[in-house]
């Protein structure tokens, strides 16, 4: 179960920082991204609560994903924020996510 409320929340967190980045920087891309990885997270915690196992994969690997690309931004841009958020929480929930 550890792993289902570590998707959801890293889930709720690629949402509102997409959101966050839309109103505070006017950025589309931040806000479509971030909020279609923030749903396919938020269903994939749904969808692993009623069993479906793939969906841990899913998750795992979306979560990835957004952790090398913010890794990729923090060297490009230089700026801890929101790369580092998004850093440590998606290496804490990928490592919730594995040892489920």
């Amino acid at each position: 179960m550890s792993a289902v409320w570590a998707t959801f929340f890293y889930g709720v967190l690629a949402l509102m920082g997409g959101i966050w980045g839309y109103i505070k920087a006017k950025s589309k891309p931040s806000l479509i991204s971030g909020g279609i990885s923030g749903i396919i997270l938020i269903l994939s915690g749904v969808l692993q609560m009623l069993g479906q196992s793939w969906a841990l994969w899913v998750a795992i690997s979306l979560t990835g994903i957004l952790v090398v690309t913010f890794i990729i931004r923090w060297l490009k841009t230089r700026k801890a924020m929101p790369a580092a958020v998004m850093i440590v929480f998606g290496v804490i929930a990928m490592a919730v996510m594995l040892t489920a």
